[in-house]
């Protein structure tokens, strides 16, 4: 299962108990089911009171009277009877699980809980969620070999070279930035419609030559693998239990959309309001994107600076505030064409549109620096070491930021660029309007405000 953020869905104790209850154990199982469990995760399944997982992962375990013979085991652990059969309760996960989850553990937090989970609980899975739920103290997880592991070793790609992209619970879109000539992509799949969305973006974007390989129900009796190419991929569905290996191959033509900042214009839908090529590069280099941290993309045009945030690396985040509903629209269609469907669109005016927004770890102003309270809402708002970045194309605005360079300080820079273009039967340059950079970062809180 996908391994989305756990809600705050119970107090703390709810969901916590007492460090004297048992640990709850997730045991990873592949298709192979229960004879390739190793004995240790066996015993584990025999001492449980409480079996939790899917339905498809409840029914590889065999129900009393029915567990296959084996070769003899170990000492019993944890009290289980040696040769015991899994004869616990079953529960399957409801739907949806995450905001039942909290409550579902709780009601059984005197029992011996045993959870089951496909492959690496640790991988996508489970064992995360229940992690950041209980804390490592309160999970104990055995895990299984994962489909990622198995795909590789069929077929003999290095593990440690390849992008693995999950579409379980998340749109085909994200696949974008993994795509790149030479590369290669495993795909976790939702169902067995994933491998044809697949193809279908692949060949869209312009990597139809893409060799493609599912591998069905990886580690069991009917294993299967389909192979072909994403222009030629003629299987509207296939097992719903697959990954999906893509060798990307760039068509002829096709312009590469690499991370680092600085994307081509028109790799963007706008209406003129964008933050050109040359000087998006600049101010990205400014606001200094951290894995892991959250953008303000205030006055975001076509959404160029949110999106490239989010594109360099997949842990981050960002809200791009747009006030034209025409733009904001815009946004959120080249956030998904781009990779990045997560970015959050809010339509309205700032400042009046930032209230209620999570404290941001960087702020870019791109519009609005002359609208009254804008800069001081955007510096209130931001987190204690973080960045605050503000472009200007006008002297009233550049007046602006200069004031607050005077109060605040940091650093200003302008840019002035020209790009080559036909001048009759000749090249000339063509300037664009100057740009000023100012860039500022709060200090920690310890030093209080200035």
């Amino acid at each position: 299962m996908s391994d989305p953020a756990v809600p705050d869905l119970a107090p703390p104790d709810l969901v916590t108990g007492s460090v004297a209850d048992p640990a709850v154990v997730v045991v990873g199982i592949g298709d192979d089911g229960w004879a390739g469990l190793s004995e240790a995760a066996r015993r584990e399944l025999r001492a449980a009171e409480v079996l939790m997982g899917g339905a498809r992962q409840l029914e590889l375990i065999p129900k009393p009277g029915s567990e296959p013979e084996s070769e003899p085991e170990s000492e019993p652990e944890s009290g289980a009877e040696h040769g015991r059969e899994p004869g616990a309760e079953r529960v399957v996960w409801p739907s949806p699980l995450l905001p039942a989850l909290p409550a579902l553990i709780a009601s059984h937090r005197r029992r011996r809980v045993c959870v089951l989970a496909s492959g690496d609980p640790m991988f996508h899975g489970i064992g995360t969620t229940l992690v950041r739920l209980l804390g490592a103290d309160r999970v104990r997880v055995l895990p299984h070999p994962s489909s990622v592991s198995l795909a590789c070793a069929r077929l003999g790609w290095a593990a440690d070279r390849v992008e693995v992209v999950s579409l379980v619970a998340r749109p085909a879109e994200v696949l974008h930035p993994a795509v790149h000539d030479g590369r290669r992509v495993l795909v976790l799949s939702a169902d067995g419609r994933t491998p044809a969305r697949v193809a279908g973006l692949l060949a869209a974007r312009g990597y139809g030559a893409s060799p493609m390989t599912v591998l069905e129900r990886l580690g069991g009796a009917g294993e299967r693998v389909v192979s072909g190419t994403a222009a030629t991929w003629s299987l509207p569905a296939t097992h719903d239990l697959n990954v999906v290996a893509v060798e990307c191959r760039a068509d002829a033509g096709t312009v590469p959309l690499p991370r680092l900042p600085g994307l081509p214009d028109e790799a963007f839908e706008h209406d003129g309001q964008l933050t050109k090529s040359e000087v998006r590069a600049v101010t990205m280099s400014r606001l200094a994107p951290v894995p892991g941290e959250l953008l303000w993309d205030v006055g975001a045009g076509a959404g160029s600076i949110g999106i490239e945030w989010m594109r360099a690396h997949p842990d981050n985040r960002a809200v791009a505030v747009e006030s034209h509903p025409e733009r904001a629209a815009a946004v959120a269609r080249n956030a998904a064409a781009l990779g990045v469907p997560g970015l959050d669109v809010v339509t309205g005016a700032a400042p009046a549109a930032l209230a209620g927004l999570e404290p941001p770890d960087a702020v870019f102003i791109g519009g609005g620096v002359t609208v009254p309270g804008m800069v001081e809402a955007c510096w209130e708002a931001l987190r204690p070491g973080g960045r605050l970045v503000a472009n200007a194309v006008t002297v009233e605005s550049e007046a602006v930021l200069a004031l607050w360079h005077g109060r605040l300080g940091g650093g200003m820079v302008r840019l002035a660029v020209s790009r080559a273009s036909p001048v009759g039967g000749f090249t000339g340059w063509r300037p664009m309007m100057p740009v000023t950079i100012w860039t500022a970062v709060k200090p920690p809180a310890s030093e209080g405000k200035r």
